[in-house]
């Protein structure tokens, strides 16, 4: 399990309607400008109750944090993984998920799954650096309800 390595960072109010759960690209952290500039942003602009934004940080990205030594992001299953455990650790609250990049393409992955209320992706990567576009990164969006 690897829950023991993942710290949430919160901007926006407890009560809040809904709860964004936001992922980092493969090279920048959960506190980079853009995340803390778009988190801030939602959080306090969400409506009545407001949007809570949760921020964590995929296991290559906190050992890198712990570390300073760079690498490259997880295998798939890892990032998947990843994304499950924070889901249900915020489990009974209205779930919307997302991330810059990689991590809006693995929220894309799960959305349905896990019974994500929206899917925000910033920057969606529609192929790898240096190749074209590829139905793996492209076909489940048809089916995302």
């Amino acid at each position: 399990m690897l829950s023991d390595m993942i710290d949430i960072l919160f901007d926006g109010p407890k009560d809040a309607a809904m709860t964004l759960i936001l992922a980092h690209g493969a090279g920048a952290p959960m506190d980079s400008d853009f995340m803390n500039v778009f988190a801030a942003g939602i959080s306090k602009r969400g409506g009545d109750r407001g949007i809570r934004t949760a921020r964590f940080e995929f296991p290559y990205m906190a050992i890198r944090r712990a570390t300073g030594k760079k690498r490259p992001p997880d295998r798939q299953p890892i990032l998947l993984q990843t994304w499950r455990e924070v889901i249900a650790q915020l489990s009974g609250q209205r779930l919307a998920i997302g991330g810059k990049s990689m991590g809006g393409r693995m929220a894309s992955m799960i959305a349905d799954d896990v019974g994500a209320r929206g899917l925000v992706c910033l920057g969606y990567p529609f192929h790898a650096p240096g190749k074209t576009a590829s139905p793996e990164r492209l076909g489940h969006m048809e089916t995302i309800e």
